[in-house]
C-alpha cells in the first residue's frame, strides 16, 4: 500500500518497486502489463533500473508484444544511465535483432558504438 501511494505521488523508485511486486505477484496479484505500465513511469522519470526492466519486458513479451527494437531501445536509454547490466543486453539484443532482420556484423557494430 505505501508503494502505490507513493507511486501516485509520482516516486519513481516506488513505480519501480510497485513494477516489481506486479510483474512477480509479491504480495499482490501478478500482472505483467500493470508492471510495464509502473516501469514505464519510472523510466520516463530517469530511473535506469526501470528502463532496463522496459527493455527486458519488451524483448521477452512479457506484458507487452515483443518488440526487439524497443527492447534496444530501452536498453541504450539504460547504458546511458550507467545501468551495470544493459550494455550487455544491449548488445546481445541488437546482434539477435540485426541478424533476424537481415543486416550485417557491421550495422550491430555500429549500433554498440553509439551506446
Amino acid at each position: 500500500e505505501c508503494y502505490r501511494k507513493a507511486a501516485e505521488q509520482g516516486y519513481a523508485t516506488a513505480q519501480f518497486n510497485l513494477g516489481l511486486m506486479y510483474e512477480n505477484g509479491w504480495g499482490i496479484d501478478k500482472n505483467e502489463a500493470t508492471a510495464v505500465e509502473c516501469y514505464r513511469k519510472a523510466a520516463n522519470q530517469g530511473h535506469a533500473d526501470a528502463q532496463f526492466y522496459l527493455g527486458l519486458m519488451y524483448e521477452c513479451g512479457l506484458g507487452v508484444d515483443k518488440n526487439h527494437s524497443t527492447g534496444v531501445e530501452w536498453y541504450r536509454t539504460a547504458a546511458g544511465q550507467g545501468h551495470l547490466y544493459a550494455p550487455k543486453s544491449f548488445d546481445r539484443l541488437t546482434k539477435q535483432y540485426s541478424k533476424r532482420i537481415g543486416l550485417g556484423q557491421g550495422h550491430a557494430a555500429a549500433k554498440r558504438r553509439e551506446v
